[in-house]
């Protein structure tokens, strides 16, 4: 039972680190693109679409549970480190994935479309709308999986280091 409430615990408190970071995020961009938040959110949604933000919510999920099961020292601790790397991994994998996917529905819509004064504006405007698909995920996806990398790492660093219990003087040779 009690590991059953300590996965529960660990679950809430990701839980509650994603929807803060969401809503902080939310209100920055608000902020600084002077645009309502509905409407960042709208954009996210039609830019990045559903899937690529479902995968990348989920592994971040994966990553920040791993880290704080590393942060509460319990048992496992390399085998946590190793799920939040693997996660931190994923996101990136996610990230390049869904810019391929974005470069390669772009250059499929001009193969069936014929190029000519009056179609140009339109095939452009599909073009790039799939083109920032490609980059913004890349944008997104490669310094939240260097981030994440980075605080699984350096926590676990600090958590398996030893504790001085003295301080040691060091000899200054005039």
């Amino acid at each position: 039972m009690s590991t059953l409430a300590f996965g529960l615990s660990q679950a809430s408190r990701v839980a509650a680190w994603m929807i803060g970071a969401g809503v902080v995020g939310l209100a920055l961009t608000s902020f600084t693109a002077s645009v309502e938040p509905s409407a960042v959110l709208d954009w996210m949604w039609k830019t990045l679409g559903g899937a690529f933000l479902a995968l990348l919510c989920g592994l971040v999920a994966v990553a920040l549970l791993s880290w704080a099961t590393i942060l509460r020292g319990t048992a496992r601790t390399e085998l946590w480190l190793e799920a939040g790397l693997h996660a931190a991994g994923g996101v990136s994998t996610v990230a390049l994935t869904f810019t391929l996917l974005g470069i390669s529905l772009g250059i499929g819509s001009l193969a069936g479309q014929a190029l000519t004064p009056e179609t140009v504006q339109s095939v452009i405007g599909e073009l790039t709308a799939r083109f920032s698909l490609a980059f913004f995920t890349t944008v997104i996806g490669l310094p939240v999986a260097a981030a994440l990398r980075a605080l699984l790492l350096v926590t676990h660093a600090a958590r398996a280091a030893p504790v001085p219990t003295e301080i040691k003087q060091i000899e200054v040779l005039s």
